[in-house]
């Protein structure tokens, strides 16, 4: 496995070593330990997540505040989405910065995000099935996110903003400036 640097401090690309043949492939998606030297953390996941979604399905961008905040290792089982992270970490030399990455079945890229971030993805296939590691447990009370399409962050979702089909809840998140850090 490959790590690479983003961007944004503690959040890393992972590319799995893909061995393939005439049968098709295998690879190694996860393993704790090879994870943690990689990273140099010691990262316990407790919970896997799994969405489905069409073309223009835009989540996020979501985080989970206090002790409830969460790590993630996210990826594409199946078709492409554009996965974006931001960092809400007020001490961060990357505060208020975001990585963008496209996952996808086909470079079966993962992206860890750290604690401190927000996360989101929005799918630019036909439908896409995402799947993520999380090292917390989900707490309703704790859950808080930012407005997709906020000024400040200025992210480029790589899709017309009328295409997007996003949650009622998502569609009254606040701005970045308003977030509950």
């Amino acid at each position: 496995m490959i790590v690479k640097e983003t961007k944004l401090q503690d959040c890393y690309i992972l590319e799995p070593t893909v061995y393939a043949d005439e049968r098709g492939y295998f690879f190694e998606s996860y393993n704790q330990k090879v994870f943690n030297k990689l990273l140099g953390a010691n990262v316990n996941f407790v919970q896997d997540n799994e969405s489905f979604s069409s073309k223009g399905v835009l989540r996020g961008l979501h985080y989970q505040t206090g002790a409830h905040a969460q790590a993630k290792l996210v990826r594409v089982l199946n078709g492409r989405v554009l996965d974006v992270a931001v960092d809400l970490r007020k001490e961060s030399q990357t505060f208020g910065q975001h990585v963008a990455v496209e996952l996808s079945e086909q470079n079966k890229k993962q992206l860890f995000v750290p604690r401190g971030f927000a996360h989101g993805f929005v799918v630019l296939s036909d439908t896409a099935l995402f799947s993520y590691k999380c090292d917390n447990f989900y707490n309703k009370e704790a859950e808080a996110g930012i407005i997709f399409n906020d000024k400040y962050l200025d992210i480029d979702w790589q899709l017309n903003e009328e295409d997007f089909i996003v949650s009622e809840k998502d569609l009254v998140l606040p701005k970045f400036e308003n977030a509950i850090l």
